[in-house]
């Protein structure tokens, strides 16, 4: 139930609900994505499954976009029959896919997998987003998505920080069944806690619905903007394999492993702490849980495309950073840029759809609202391994492709300056 108000009291039980299921879905998905292309790379000997950089490109290109495709279909399913049921089933298809990626023993099978996997977590999003956008108000809405964004983050951090170091060191197989069991857990909370949200009744025979739903994207701005917007996402997805491998190949963490296990020897002796290849995720998590309320903030008041232009800049000022040195606190610093532009510029674009979105469509147009996602991960996870091996596994240019990475983060913000010039003339 709504209540009045724009402050943390007035969001119903629901909108809390489905935040920790966010929380502990986003928490075993990055908790598997913080370590997959690592694992999927390294020889048996060491743990992994010994495939080459394009095979673990050619798995992530597969099941990245397909979490963001499902979206537009299951968001017709959950707007016509209920969103409680359908919730509990993606994540039974999650656990199962999680499980069987575990013991996944080779290309095809963990392509298989991961692609069950990627079928839940796709059927679980536009959910959880259409529940918030039915469960605030006009008034509270845009922080509602702020802790939404919030939540998602604090999982991202929580989960390769503490459960997957500890338990890749034992097998990096744990990780996979970490993510079955908390994903499998949900079902009972979706069954027994969530209340089915009060949706406006829709008759229509799904193929109208269909019909009705790709009709959105006729919307030429909104259609222009998830293009454009794609290139961001496009430097996004490295952080899930090239920039792993880099910090692998590349980086040496002694100076920041020093500095963390010089604190940590206050409280406990001898510490062994050490910077891996998890930590990405949690620098990148860390940054937005820490500035996420403090730039929404700065950011609630100012108009849409601007506001995503200044986090593209941003994004790719950090991804260009890379290119600077190999030492690892610039690494560190252009991840930490690159997730504030990123913060800056996703929750204004999440809010943004939201609010335009029809009262009996709010999951549909959640769902197209991933369509960059679909574009710069399709993109991103396939030129990614091809010019890792190219630039810097053949010619040991790994500045060369940073630039480039950072060069498609340009353009993406000159098309987003023109789209505001001449097509949505400053009115958004």
């Amino acid at each position: 139930m709504k209540t009045s108000g724009n402050g943390i009291k007035s969001f119903s039980r629901n909108f809390w609900t489905v935040i920790f299921m966010e929380f502990m879905e986003r928490g075993s998905y990055y908790g598997v994505m913080s370590i997959f292309a690592i694992y999927l790379t390294i020889t048996q000997s060491e743990g992994g499954l010994g495939l080459d950089k394009v095979q673990s490109g050619n798995i992530m290109s597969v099941i990245t976009p397909l979490i963001y495709v499902i979206p537009i279909f299951a968001g017709i399913v959950a707007d016509r029959y209920g969103y409680k049921l359908l919730l509990s089933i993606s994540f039974i298809i999650m656990a199962f896919g999680y499980f069987l990626s575990g013991i996944a023993s080779d290309y095809i099978l963990m392509l298989g997998s991961m692609s069950v996997m990627a079928i839940g977590a796709g059927t679980f999003k536009p959910i959880v987003s259409g529940t918030i956008a039915i469960e605030t108000t006009p008034s509270n809405r845009s922080l509602g998505f702020g802790i939404f964004y919030w939540s998602i983050n604090l999982g991202s951090f929580i989960f390769p920080l503490i459960f997957v170091p500890i338990l890749k060191e034992i097998s990096y197989e744990l990780v996979f069944f970490m993510a079955a069991a908390c994903t499998g857990a949900m079902v009972f909370v979706s069954s027994l806690i969530l209340k089915e949200p009060v949706r406006p009744k829709n008759d229509k025979k799904i193929i109208e619905v269909i019909i009705d739903t790709f009709s959105t994207l006729k919307d030429y701005k909104f259609l222009l903007l998830i293009i454009i917007y794609s290139g961001f996402w496009v430097m996004y997805f490295q952080m899930f394999g090239t920039v792993l491998w880099y910090l692998k190949d590349f980086i040496d963490t002694v100076a920041i492993d020093n500095a963390v296990n010089s604190f940590l020897g206050i409280f406990v002796n001898n510490p062994t702490w050490k910077f891996d290849v998890e930590h990405v995720t949690v620098m990148n998590a860390f940054t937005i849980i820490v500035l996420q309320l403090f730039i929404s903030s700065i950011v609630k008041n100012l108009k849409a495309l601007p506001t995503m232009l200044i986090g593209i800049l941003m994004g790719t000022a950090g991804m260009a950073m890379l290119a600077l040195s190999q030492n690892v606190w610039v690494f560190l610093a252009g991840l930490v840029i690159f997730s504030i532009g990123e913060m800056t510029a996703q929750p204004k674009y999440i809010a943004y759809v939201g609010t335009i979105a029809p009262e009996d469509k709010k999951a549909q147009y959640m769902g197209f609202s991933f369509l960059n996602a679909v574009i710069g991960s399709a993109i991103g996870l396939q030129i990614g391994p091809r010019l890792y091996v190219k630039y810097i596994d053949e010619l040991n240019q790994p500045a060369t492709l940073w630039l480039i990475f950072a060069s498609i983060g340009v353009g993406t913000a000159i098309g987003i300056f023109l789209l505001n010039k001449y097509v949505i003339k400053s009115k958004n």
